[in-house]
């Protein structure tokens, strides 16, 4: 008899093999691989005993904790599809979200309390409303159910809502099939797994977040649960835990190597940081490796509809090269995982050069494309040509079949009819040592159509001109991609609850007419 294909088996593994190891660190307290199987089990059974039938959307508003980790695997073992909202959402993207998904269940942290009487009257579909922790514990008293061999594995088990960074969001399904498969292709980029100590240093709504907890518990990895990103905190659960692998974004990256509590730490056993969500940088790479000296740094890229991780940078490989062109392999997009099949293609689906210069859109097939997106089969019909997910982000293709991307392709800046990338002008101004972060947005112009446009957070007491920065570029970077406009700010850029920055505010600030220093 063939099992179906679930995420729910990661944990039955865990349980089966490594039942007495611990599995999840959560606020000081711990659980074993076999307490977690038991309690996934349980919260099964109390969501079906509320009346919770196969395909509900059961939500989450929640920071990272073991309750919700359990959801990952209680909630497909009721058969429901479980749904994590993003923390920093405003009150009306989570009545949309909710609205559109037609959520019957909402599981929230107190600290929420708020903001859930706002939602109750706008969510009509949300039966039941329950504290993490006032109503959680009771949800779990109930006996334990394991058989998971009727499974239909093609079924939806998790509902994810894409960050809105360049639109708005939509509802992408991941059947049990698709994770499951995520799960082991991911799980072959681990390295030292049997020592492996996990910091879930992203939020577990974040994509970037979510697709590890599958592959960690079917590796028996402890897996520390990092409540709400600070660097001090992080630095703290990497000492006390001796951490030795995590994911950041690089906006996280940046945080924690210019933090200044950093040096008061013992940071040493951590090997390994993956670094995706956004694009990164050979000169963040190198700050990263420098902050944590034992540590190997790489990048992933993937999509929320595709499970999300697609590529993955090859380390050992890269560190045959001399340190600065290791730096530049390790920052790009990399090599598709096991299972995933990418393309760069042009706009009549043919397959450009592979040349590293010419540019075209990554499309995906394979094991972790979605399924669609949920309630709009217009978008999903938008989304593929034949079998093929197009991602919007446009790549060149290298000789050796290594893929690298240079941008969204709604952020492409055309300047006098040249292609701009944002991320390689962002890059060449994050090599500067005065520059904290940057973001780099397409604005109009009379003679050019449109000119690139720069905002910039400086280093804490860092000085920075216009002018110098210009100096520093003109070594870097062709004159036609040079930033026209130069904005300085005093506040961090906005970002998406992911950690992306919002571009898509960032550029319609100078779309609607505000005033920008321009610079020839």
């Amino acid at each position: 008899m063939f099992l179906p294909l679930t995420p729910i088996r990661c944990l039955h593994h865990a349980a089966a093999l490594y039942g007495s190891r611990v599995g999840v660190v959560c606020g000081g307290r711990e659980f074993t691989y076999a307490e977690l199987k038991s309690r996934a089990e349980r919260l099964a059974t109390g969501l079906r005993a509320l009346g919770v039938a196969p395909g509900d959307r059961v939500a989450y508003l929640s920071f990272n904790n073991h309750q919700l980790f359990e959801g990952y695997f209680g909630v497909p073992q009721a058969r429901a599809i479980l749904l994590p909202l993003n923390v920093r959402l405003t009150e009306p993207e989570l009545t949309t979200i909710l609205r559109h998904s037609g959520a019957s269940v909402l599981l929230y942290e107190d600290e929420f309390s708020p903001l859930i009487e706002k939602l109750r009257a706008a969510c009509p579909s949300v039966q039941h409303w329950l504290s993490i922790e006032r109503d959680y514990e009771a949800l779990l008293a109930h006996e334990e159910h394991a058989d998971i061999t009727t499974y239909d594995e093609l079924t939806i088990a998790e509902l994810f809502y894409t960050s809105g960074s360049t639109g708005a969001p939509k509802g992408v399904m991941l059947s049990h099939r698709t994770l499951y498969l995520h799960a082991l292709d991911y799980a072959l980029q681990y390295r030292q797994a049997a020592t492996m100590i996990d910091l879930h240093t992203i939020p577990l709504y974040h994509a970037n977040g979510w697709g590890r907890p599958q592959a960690s518990t079917m590796l028996g990895t402890k897996q520390i649960m990092v409540r709400r990103f600070d660097p001090e905190l992080v630095f703290t659960l990497i000492e006390r835990y001796r951490a030795t692998d995590m994911c950041l974004v690089p906006t996280m990256a940046n945080a924690l190597v210019n933090s200044d509590a950093r040096s008061r730490f013992d940071l040493s056993s951590i090997r390994h940081i993956n670094m995706g969500g956004a694009a990164n940088s050979p000169e963040l790479v190198e700050r990263v490796e420098r902050a944590f000296p034992n540590c190997e740094c790489s990048s992933g890229y993937g999509l929320t509809e595709t499970a999300p991780v697609i590529t993955h940078t090859q380390q050992k490989i890269a560190l045959q090269t001399p340190d600065d062109q290791r730096y530049l392999r390790q920052s790009k997009t990399g090599w598709p995982l096991p299972g995933v099949t990418l393309r760069v293609v042009d706009s009549e689906m043919r397959d450009v050069p592979r040349d590293g210069v010419m540019v075209g859109e990554i499309v995906a097939m394979g094991d972790h494309v979605m399924d669609g997106y949920y309630g709009d089969p217009e978008g999903t019909a938008a989304a593929f040509t034949g079998p093929w997910l197009h991602t919007g982000d446009m790549a060149v293709w290298e000789p050796d079949n290594y893929i690298n991307i240079v941008d969204r392709k709604k952020q492409i800046i055309i300047s006098g009819g040249e292609n701009v990338s944002s991320i390689e002008v962002e890059n060449a101004i994050a090599a500067h040592p005065a520059v904290l972060e940057c973001a780099v947005v397409a604005a109009p112009d009379e003679r050019w159509g449109e000119v690139p446009a720069a905002i910039i957070v400086l280093r804490p007491n860092a000085e920075l001109t216009p002018e110098a920065l210009l100096t520093f570029l003109r070594e870097r970077l062709a004159k036609f991609k040079l930033p026209r406009i130069i904005e300085f700010s005093a506040e961090p850029l906005p970002k998406t609850g992911t950690g992306k920055i919002r571009k898509l505010d960032l550029r319609e600030r100078f779309w609607s007419g505000e005033k920008s220093r321009v610079n020839g």
